[in-house]
């Protein structure tokens, strides 16, 4: 299993950006795709945006298409995810995800998760 670290969560205003990465190490990463993936207190964890990581098709979740961007950093094993635009229902603890077994919005199909970054969007 990998293990993955994210990193890049804060406090912002409506409007402002944050770009957060997602550091892959334990062993050569060879996942299918990675993913990001949102939780809000008392809401379900939903999908945000995944990468294939072979060639970099990029996949998102409508509420946040036209404002964040996925992307990946091969050499460095590391994925990324720009977010402009901020709103304060984007407010939630982030997730990046590899190794999925099956669709690449589905969470449960995931087997490798990080610890998750607070997101904070103010109004």
């Amino acid at each position: 299993q990998v293990q993955l670290v994210e990193s890049g969560g804060g406090l912002v205003q409506a409007g402002d950006s944050l770009r957060l990465s997602c550091a892959a190490s334990g062993r050569t990463f060879s996942s299918v795709a990675m993913g990001w993936f949102r939780q809000a207190p008392g809401k379900e964890r939903e999908f945000v945006a995944a990468i294939r990581w072979r060639d970099g098709r990029t996949y998102y979740a409508d509420s946040v298409k036209g404002r964040f961007t996925i992307s990946r950093d091969n050499n460095k094993n590391t994925g990324y995810l720009q977010m402009n635009s901020l709103k304060p229902e984007d407010t939630a603890v982030y997730y990046c995800a590899a190794d999925p077994s099956g669709a690449y919005y589905e969470a449960a199909l995931y087997h490798s998760w990080g610890q998750g970054t607070q997101v904070t969007v103010s109004s």
